[in-house]
């Protein structure tokens, strides 16, 4: 439990943050689309990066920053494309998440999360090297923290996913889904920004 707690309130901590993933994610709990399969590959991706990142990789990619610098161009393209996705969307009249709305296929979900959390590369940086290399400090009990960070993940993906769809009844009005696809394009673009032109 002393490595554990830890692990779990380090993971809350970095996770918690609003960015491209988590807004997919509260998108999807409303528009109760794919909201298993979409909590489920958030939490499955995140667990694979603490266990790669307790297991030592955090060094690897340290040790190749072009590796990081190809991710982030990747993550730049691709949240701006998203971010024009949005931008379109707040002028189509019909309502997501209702018969006149489109509905995403889960193949093309399951694509969509995973290039937000694959093509970020503050993901590695967070999940593999920062939560890694804390990890590491607790030497043969760094997978009771790796653990404790990887409930955090999935504790906070079920919450924002299944809370988002059971307050989704509440939310059918064609302005609040134009407002919310304001606010998420605002955030691809920020991170975008971010990501084009911060140093990692």
């Amino acid at each position: 439990m002393i490595a554990f707690i830890p692990g779990f309130l380090a993971g809350l901590s970095l996770i918690i943050a609003i960015g491209a993933q988590n807004a997919f994610v509260i998108k999807q709990g409303l528009t109760k689309e794919h909201v298993f399969l979409t909590v489920a590959i958030c939490a499955i991706s995140d667990a694979l990066l603490i266990a790669l990142g307790a297991a030592g990789l955090g060094s690897i990619l340290q040790s190749q920053p072009t590796l990081l610098e190809i991710i982030r161009w990747f993550g730049v393209a691709y949240l701006t494309w998203f971010g024009i996705k949005s931008v379109r969307s707040v002028f189509h009249n019909a309502v997501i998440g209702t018969t006149t709305g489109e509905s995403a296929s889960a193949k093309k979900v399951a694509t969509t999360v995973l290039g937000f959390t694959f093509l970020n590369p503050h993901v590695y940086l967070d999940t593999v090297i920062l939560l890694g290399s804390i990890s590491n400090q607790f030497k043969e009990d760094r997978w009771f923290f790796s653990l404790g960070a990887m409930l955090a993940s999935l504790v906070w993906f079920t919450s924002i996913g299944f809370g988002a769809k059971a307050a989704s009844r509440y939310m059918s009005k064609p302005i609040f889904w134009k407002v919310l696809d304001s606010i998420i394009a605002c955030v691809m673009f920020s991170i975008a920004g971010y990501l084009a032109f911060a140093t990692l």
